[in-house]
């Protein structure tokens, strides 16, 4: 890999899980149109975002990151994403209450539309196409035509990136983020939810706590960061042409940004160090995300850190755990320690779905108790080396959906069949978001109880 990078040296590396565009004059003229394209992002977002990642780093805020497997040109409304923000709103809530940290809020929205594919092509009673590879490549529906990649569904996915983030902007800064609001229908949840008995505590302790803070005379007319927030966009960074085209330079900087999210990741499929996707990735400077799975090992995930983050910044790299409940005490300790050994700074992430998807029928799922295994085995892991788990990473949606088994409502691999919606793989529906909310809240406690959390002077 050379020294000279450019947003398009990736171009001349070896690339996996690209999809196989039939008209490549088509492609580039696409690709040319979005690079005149005004930002989706801007820098200063994204190095706030990495300012708070620092304090994430160091025990100092929790990482809320969370949305759906895969963005879907025909469900893109207002009500979908308000849903989706309502219930992500209630969820940090949650965390900063009865976690005690501070949570920092990333969506995985407004860009993830791409999706990596196990095998390039699928095959249905005989017939064999290209696979689904997410909505800005080409249609989930199971045709020749549809499944041909588009060039031109990247001016679609820009278009509604642009306007979900322009109503994201709205809801966060316009009233909608008001912590009176997110209490209210949190109460609503707790009063519906068949584990109410569970949460009644930390729901009166917030009331209370918002009662307290009446009383003294914070509200959101004085205080206007009460009915405010931070929230920013991720996807994984996997159609390269695209990010290309949306790479621009920092103007008081000289830097390059990607400006397609404010976080971008490398999946767990295409992180090849001499490959084309950690290339692209090494070059910008906002936050970045590494899927680690049960593949990776210690001395490839500090090869791995050094390119992306060879000045140890702090909040730079998040490394994002997806190895299943039954194997996260195995792979993930080594990976931690190796860390630790080379005094890297790293955001550690659990990803409890990826590797707990089981077929069920002529489904898929993931069940729900599995999923919170999983986030317990991070934390219990963490607490043993003496580190901070970091953040969970979510694919989740605020409709009410059944796509994951169990929950508070016991969903049944019987049940799937009523609102199994998900264009790629099964999704948290709110309730179950919420439950696990609250659930590692509890865990978010109990390691603050009890390991000393440094000073980060660049946060103070």
């Amino acid at each position: 890999m050379g020294e000279r990078w450019t947003p398009k040296s990736w171009r001349h590396l070896p690339i996996e899980q690209v999809p196989a565009y039939p008209d490549a004059a088509a492609l580039g003229a696409v690709e040319s149109q979005i690079a005149s394209f005004p930002p989706l992002v801007f820098a200063g977002e994204a190095r706030k975002l990495k300012a708070a990642l620092g304090r994430v780093a160091v025990g100092q805020a929790f990482l809320l990151q969370g949305g759906d497997c895969a963005e879907s040109f025909d469900e893109h409304s207002a009500d979908n994403i308000r849903d989706f923000f309502r219930v992500f709103l209630q969820m940090a809530m949650v965390l900063t209450f009865a976690g005690g940290s501070p949570v920092v809020k990333v969506g995985r929205i407004a860009g993830q539309f791409a999706k990596p594919r196990s095998s390039p092509t699928e095959t249905l009673e005989g017939v064999s196409l290209p696979s689904y590879r997410g909505d800005i490549i080409n249609g989930i529906g199971f045709t020749e035509e549809l499944r041909v990649p588009d060039p031109r569904r990247q001016l679609e996915a820009y278009r509604q990136s642009a306007a979900t983030l322009n109503l994201l902007r709205a809801f966060a800064t316009g009233g909608y983020a008001n912590l009176e609001n997110a209490h209210r229908w949190m109460l609503g949840f707790v009063k519906d939810s068949p584990q109410s008995s569970r949460y009644q505590d930390v729901a009166g302790r917030m009331t209370d706590a918002l009662d307290f803070m009446r009383a003294i005379g914070i509200n959101p007319e004085t205080h206007p960061e009460v009915r405010t927030t931070d929230f920013y966009t991720s996807h994984e960074a996997l159609l390269l042409g695209y990010e290309e085209a949306l790479t621009r330079v920092d103007s008081t900087t000289g830097d390059w940004y990607a400006t397609s999210g404010h976080m971008l990741w490398i999946g767990d499929r295409t992180r090849q160090p001499d490959h084309a996707h950690v290339e692209y990735a090494r070059g910008i400077k906002n936050p970045i995300g590494l899927k680690c799975g049960p593949s990776m090992k210690a001395e490839g995930l500090i090869r791995l850190i050094d390119l992306l983050n060879p000045e140890n910044e702090p909040g730079r790299l998040s490394l994002i755990c997806r190895f299943g409940a039954d194997k996260v005490g195995d792979h993930l300790p080594a990976l931690i320690r190796a860390v630790e050994r080379e005094g890297r700074s790293v955001v550690w992430i659990c990803d409890p779905m990826h590797g707990n998807t089981i077929p069920a029928g002529r489904y898929k799922t993931r069940p729900f108790e599995r999923v919170m295994q999983e986030i317990e085995g991070f934390f219990g892991v963490h607490r043993a080396e003496g580190t901070f788990a970091g953040g969970i990473h979510l694919e989740m949606t605020g409709k009410d959906v059944t796509e994951c088994t169990g929950g508070a409502r016991a969903l049944t691999a019987d049940d799937l069949q009523d609102r199994y919606h998900t264009y790629c793989d099964p999704r948290l529906n709110a309730e179950q978001a919420l439950e696990v909310a609250f659930r590692t809240a509890e865990l978010v406690k109990a390691e603050r109880s009890h390991v000393e959390r440094p000073r980060l002077d660049a946060a103070e």
